[in-house]
């Protein structure tokens, strides 16, 4: 971190802006982690300009309608009517703004290398309209060095300096999509500023709208807090799907080991075993920090190995499908197999990094006919790795009864895996949703 004073007349100007509700906010990218953040600043009263290059999101929110599904209804469109939120594919309204606050993708390269291109494109944006009084801080979860090594460079040129004309910190996003009890507000937020000033002002920021604001000494400190928040997930996840593979050989009952084990009121927390990993953030940010330890010698074995159980889980999958398909008699070519949930988790639309658009690949390769059904995502369109379309089948009793195997792999709330069970000839479960289901539990094969 740069040292610096923690007050300079140029905070102090903008501190009071935030305080009062007058600074004009600017978000950045406004999908799952950007339109709650943004509708959550207009509701304390803020101002709020969105900047998004998708021009169908940028319609969509000027029409005051919602298309993620940790935002309110009324709350966007009372927001837009009262024109405290309004939306552009353009980035000159960053003229206008107080504070930046970008929240674009960081996904992987091909090769499983980070691709900041989005932060550096917007960042290339701002660089030209940054103006003394400004505060930027980035949300997009990233690689240890980024706000300082990549950011700050590109917007020094300005010639501005960094904690007494302008501001710059870093606060990871820490959105669950669907998750009811803990959203945008109630969950703690990390910052780190490139200066005492910096952090000053970004706390200030951040505590209007969220009841918990947790400060660090760095930028980088607050980046490596969210890589290990997702790695910690993502190992733990490894672990026991590894354990899963041996239960399997020794024919045991993971879901009742786990359960079991669950019950100690100390030592442990509960994770369990699936068709690989999936969303935002678990399959994509353990690898941010494997790059990053390469630059100081550094191998991080236990890390990598995690990664490449996770995706073994995938393979285990299929295998269980092959098996239980030869068990009846069929073999998995030319089988067909209708596959009931295709987002990362249940009762959401976001299918991104979901494993079971691996399974399904894998399938679809070894000459399965694939099927499906999602209450959330009624087509899966080819994007890069998998050129295959899909549309979603309806879940009818005739369906269930034509497919040779059943494969839930996502439990949605929504269904009725009673029925499910029923109507199927054989059922694979890759998440234990027919746990409760009493009868024909002949057919349930379970991973």
């Amino acid at each position: 971190m740069i040292r610096g004073s923690l007050t300079t007349n140029t905070a102090t100007i903008l501190k009071q802006k935030i305080i009062n509700k007058t600074a004009v906010i600017s978000v950045v990218g406004l999908g799952y982690v950007g339109l709650p953040l943004a509708v959550e600043k207009g509701k304390v009263g803020f101002k709020v300009l969105g900047i998004d290059q998708n021009r169908a999101r940028v319609e969509q929110i000027n029409r005051g309608e919602n298309y993620v599904g940790d935002v309110n209804d009324a709350e966007l469109y009372d927001l837009v009517k009262n024109e405290k939120l309004s939306a552009s594919y353009q980035f000159d309204c960053l003229n206008e703004a107080d504070i930046i606050v970008i929240c674009v993708p960081t996904p992987l390269t091909l090769n499983r290398d980070p691709d900041i291109s989005y932060i550096l494109s917007v960042t290339n944006e701002i660089a030209p309209r940054l103006h003394k009084g400004q505060l930027v801080t980035l949300e997009s979860t990233t690689y240890p060095g980024t706000t300082e090594e990549v950011i700050l460079p590109l917007l020094q040129q300005s010639g501005l300096r960094v904690g007494e004309d302008f501001f710059l910190a870093f606060s990871p996003e820490r959105v669950d999509p669907g998750n009811q009890r803990y959203t945008t507000k109630n969950t703690s937020k990390v910052v780190g500023g490139v200066t005492p000033a910096c952090l000053d002002v970004a706390l200030t920021f951040y505590s209007q709208t969220i009841q918990n604001v947790v400060p660090v000494s760095s930028p980088a400190v607050a980046e490596l807090t969210k890589v290990f928040e997702n790695t910690y997930r993502a190992v733990n996840i490894a672990l026991v799907n590894e354990f899963m593979f041996l239960c399997d050989r020794m024919g045991l009952d993971v879901w009742e080991v786990i359960d079991a084990a669950a019950t100690k009121p100390f030592g442990i927390q509960t994770f369990y075993p699936g068709p690989g990993v999936g969303g935002h953030c678990i399959p994509i940010d353990p690898f941010y920090l494997t790059w990053k330890a390469r630059q100081y010698d550094f191998h991080t074995r236990f890390i990598e190995l995690a990664g490449e159980i996770n995706i073994e889980a995938s393979y285990h999958v299929v295998g269980k499908v092959g098996h239980a398909l030869n068990n009846a008699g069929k073999c998995l070519r030319g089988a067909k197999v209708f596959v009931l949930g295709v987002t990362y988790k249940k009762d959401i639309n976001d299918i991104r990094e979901s494993p079971a658009l691996k399974v399904i690949d894998l399938l679809l390769k070894e000459g399965a006919q694939i099927s499906y059904y999602d209450p959330f995502v009624p087509e899966l369109r080819p994007h890069a790795p998998f050129t295959w379309d899909l549309k979603g089948t309806p879940l009818t009793e005739q369906e269930l009864k034509a497919a040779d195997c059943v494969l839930i792999l996502t439990d949605h709330s929504s269904v009725d895996y009673g029925l499910v069970v029923k109507q199927a000839r054989v059922v694979v479960d890759a998440r234990n949703a027919t746990k409760a289901v009493k009868l024909h539990r002949e057919k349930i094969v379970k991973i």
